[in-house]
């Protein structure tokens, strides 16, 4: 079990964070969600069941799973071609292994490497495709939730539910979206520039504690 905490422990701390974030963000957004129909729509509260099904819920949770995916594909898709002079977070600017091209005489290859042809073309950029898949699956589902969760407004007043045709243009769902969305690029400039100046001894993300300023990569 120790060895396998050892090779694991990095995904399986972040995994058991996800997992108690969601906990969190599950029970409290129940008790918000209640404490708004009973204050503003003065309608009973909805149990937990009911409440992972509704408009609240999918919207809060995939509106900010959008937001991560879409920065995590630009970040892997833009390091390949632009760099930051100095940035742990970027390239050097010379040539990489992670630039070579792939060979299947090496040991312990990944299947697609072996198999070449189509199998390779798109092993060669399954990371940027998967994230870009997971960004526009999010994307979908927040801008479900979201409109879902306005409609059940609507109805609790009594007034005409929006269209899906019309709810993509809305103010609301492109806010719900900007707002994440800048705070993800933001976090991205901030690591980029501030591992030019600063270190962390121990991290992959930093570059040694006695690197020069200038020095690119890692």
């Amino acid at each position: 079990m120790r060895k396998f905490f050892y090779h694991n422990g990095l995904s399986i701390v972040f995994f058991m964070l996800f997992m108690a974030s969601m906990a969190g963000q599950t029970i409290t957004g129940l008790h918000e969600y209640n404490k708004e129909r009973k204050e503003e729509e003065h309608v009973p509260p909805v149990s937990l069941s009911s409440y992972l099904h509704s408009g609240h819920f999918l919207q809060a949770t995939f509106e900010n799973w959008e937001s991560e995916f879409l920065q995590m594909a630009l970040f892997v898709v833009l390091t390949i071609s632009l760099r930051q002079k100095g940035s742990s977070e970027s390239k050097s600017f010379e040539k990489e292994e992670v630039d070579r091209e792939p060979s299947a005489r090496r040991k312990n290859v990944p299947w697609p490497v072996k198999k070449g042809g189509l199998a390779l073309k798109l092993y060669r950029h399954s990371l940027s495709i998967v994230l870009f898949l997971l960004f526009l699956v999010s994307f979908g589902l927040h801008l479900y939730g979201s409109l879902k969760d306005e409609n059940e407004k609507l109805l609790l007043e009594g007034l005409p539910t929006q269209e899906l045709s019309g709810y993509l243009t809305s103010p609301r769902f492109w806010f719900e979206s900007f707002q994440n969305w800048q705070s993800e690029f933001l976090s991205v400039f901030a690591i980029v520039v501030l591992s030019i100046y600063l270190r962390q001894k121990g991290s992959p993300q930093s570059k040694p504690v006695d690197a020069p300023h200038a020095e690119t990569g890692e």
